[in-house]
């Protein structure tokens, strides 16, 4: 702590462009989240189903946006004094109250779900308007946030002495004004875009937290099983899936879009990074119950359809959302790992519709040998021999 007590501090502008790390206080944030995706995953594999899937769906997304708040927050505004660290912990409560309640988090534990994310919007609005006092130029992007995120939380407040199914209209209502009310505030946006280094890598290190999901889904799914010869080698597929799925995104990862928006003025491509790494870390998340739903199958006997299309359609959710950040460049930009990632994404979708009668380990070993023909893909364009000449290639 390098002051007792400090008013919050801008920490993008000139400075934006140097080497920016993550503190020691984001990564203890981060830890309450491990927990909450790990609640997130056993909601999913108690109901292997559609309805099951919707369901995990409809929970993830404000515990994501959770943790989106927080860090795009500290992005812009972090300081390290006793009142931002008191927020932080108070926020940690509150996203610890997430994950209790994510359990029956459609069913009784519903209020209890909705209070704490209402005190966590709370606690995060306290913060932003903390900023706009503090900092004058902020101001206008400042009270765009508090005013969006108060009105979102006060559906989500209400919506605790409200029942179902009129409880959970208060909450699409509540998440959506959530979700939009970054656009409100665009112009003001691009004066103060995040920082190009320490963006990209806390939004890698929850894909990391989702990642670490589908490694313990492994290890689960084995401890529950003999270890007989056809587990273990769905098994080792299990973690070719995460390592292939590891591998393809963070070779990509970077600060482009920040760069863009701010040597090109546009601001929809930070939105685009940010938005469509929720259906990639839902997929990852799927996947992982996908694996160890398999991996805790009757080897011997086909692998149930619910099961396979969790797996395969959650796989091709991550390289759908992956061959998107390719093709508008907030990853690395190429048109040709894009085409590659869509196509790699049909062929696991035609597993899912073609798989029926096949067994557990064939299933996961097909998906296996499509994820690392995506790593092969991308070895093969990095090669040394290959001549760069168009930024589109």
């Amino acid at each position: 702590m390098t002051n007792f007590l400090q008013p919050p501090r801008l920490r993008i502008g000139e400075d934006s462009q140097e080497e920016r790390h993550a503190t020691w206080l984001e990564l203890f944030y981060d830890l309450v989240f491990v927990v909450a995706v790990s609640q997130l995953a056993h909601n999913l594999k108690e109901n292997v189903s559609l309805a099951g899937y919707l369901g995990f769906v409809f929970l993830f997304i404000p515990v994501w946006w959770s943790w989106i708040g927080t860090t795009m927050y500290a992005n812009r505004f972090d300081s390290d004094d006793i009142g931002r660290r008191l927020l932080v912990g108070l926020q940690m409560l509150t996203a610890a109250a997430l994950a209790i309640n994510i359990h029956h988090g459609l069913g009784e534990s519903a209020p209890g779900f909705a209070l704490a994310y209402a005190f966590g919007r709370a606690v995060l609005i306290i913060e932003y308007v903390r900023a706009g006092i503090h900092i004058p130029a902020a101001r206008p992007l400042t009270t765009r946030y508090a005013t969006g995120f108060a009105i979102a939380a006060m559906f989500w407040l209400a919506s605790a002495f409200i029942p179902a199914p009129w409880r959970f209209v208060l909450w699409g209502v509540g998440i959506i004004i959530d979700l939009i009310t970054p656009f409100s505030a665009t112009k003001f946006q691009l004066k103060l875009l995040p920082h190009a280094s320490h963006l990209p890598e806390r939004f890698g290190l929850f894909t990391m937290i989702v990642l670490g999901e589908a490694i313990i889904a492994v290890v689960d799914g084995v401890s529950e099983q003999k270890w007989e010869v056809l587990s273990v080698i769905a098994a080792i597929f299990g973690l070719v899936i995460a390592f292939s799925v590891w591998w393809v995104y963070f070779d990509n990862l970077g600060g482009t879009p920040i760069q863009t928006a701010r040597s090109e003025g546009k601001i929809w491509t930070v939105a685009t990074w940010l938005y469509t790494h929720l259906p990639l870390v839902i997929g990852i998340a799927g996947a992982g119950v996908g694996v160890e739903e398999v991996l805790t199958s009757e080897q011997a006997i086909a692998l149930s359809d619910p099961i396979r299309w969790l797996l395969c359609g959650s796989v091709a959710l991550c390289y759908l959302a992956l061959g998107i950040l390719h093709r508008v460049g907030v990853i690395r930009y190429c048109k040709i790992r894009s085409q590659f990632r869509g196509v790699g994404a049909i062929v696991v979708m035609a597993i899912a519709i073609f798989g029926k009668g096949l067994l557990p380990v064939t299933v996961i070993g097909l998906v296996a040998v499509a994820c690392v023909a995506q790593v092969a893909q991308d070895l093969y364009q990095s090669r040394p021999t290959t001549r760069l000449v168009d930024p589109e290639i």
